[in-house]
């Protein structure tokens, strides 16, 4: 029976998430699988990854063949290089120890890099709204200058119509003086 390393699909529509499965070769793609390896979850960045790297490794030793997808992520996670490393202790060209001494330092590697990478976006990420907040305040401070020069024409409003009340005020009081005046002459 050909046994494939392979993805099975989960998630919702637009949303994938993926099961790493060992699988017969003839089953549906989200079919009957012989051992659930990990997860994979693309939706994330960087992708979330979960694998049992003995199991695949036991897999991979017994035969069983990956897809090119199940490849990149079983590569990403080492467990191919942890096979090529099994290998090489089998014909005798590594200890055991050298071996894990090898695969050690490459996760130590492949985790720094994966670490940077995350706090690179976690910075550009804070820049970003950094960024968007200065934003913000500069449109509150012309909103809040708008107001203020509004706030002052109203107030010159209000103040030029008193004073045009004032001015029709003595306007009228002149013409009733006016009034009394001429009366005021013929009296006398």
């Amino acid at each position: 029976m050909p046994v494939k390393i392979r993805l099975q699909r989960h998630g919702k529509k637009g949303k994938p998430f993926y099961w790493i499965v060992a699988a017969d070769a003839r089953s549906k793609r989200d079919g009957k699988y012989l051992e659930k390896l990990g997860v994979y979850n693309p939706n994330t960045n960087p992708a979330t990854v979960e694998l049992n790297v003995d199991g695949a490794v036991t897999w991979l030793q017994n035969g069983a063949q990956p897809t090119d997808t199940a490849k990149a992520i079983l590569s990403y996670k080492g467990v191919l290089l942890k096979n090529h490393l099994a290998g090489g202790v089998r014909k005798g060209a590594l200890t055991e120890e050298q071996a894990e001494a090898k695969f050690n330092a490459w996760l130590d590697e492949k985790g720094s890099r994966i670490g940077a990478k995350s706090e690179g976006l976690a910075k550009a990420q804070a820049d970003a709204k950094a960024k968007a907040l200065e934003a913000e305040k500069a449109v509150s401070e012309a909103r809040t200058a708008a107001a203020v020069v509004e706030e002052t024409v109203e107030e010159a409003e209000v103040a030029v119509e008193p004073v045009e009340d004032v001015v029709e005020e003595t306007a009228e009081t002149a013409e009733t003086a006016a009034e009394e005046t001429p009366e005021t002459k013929t009296e006398e």
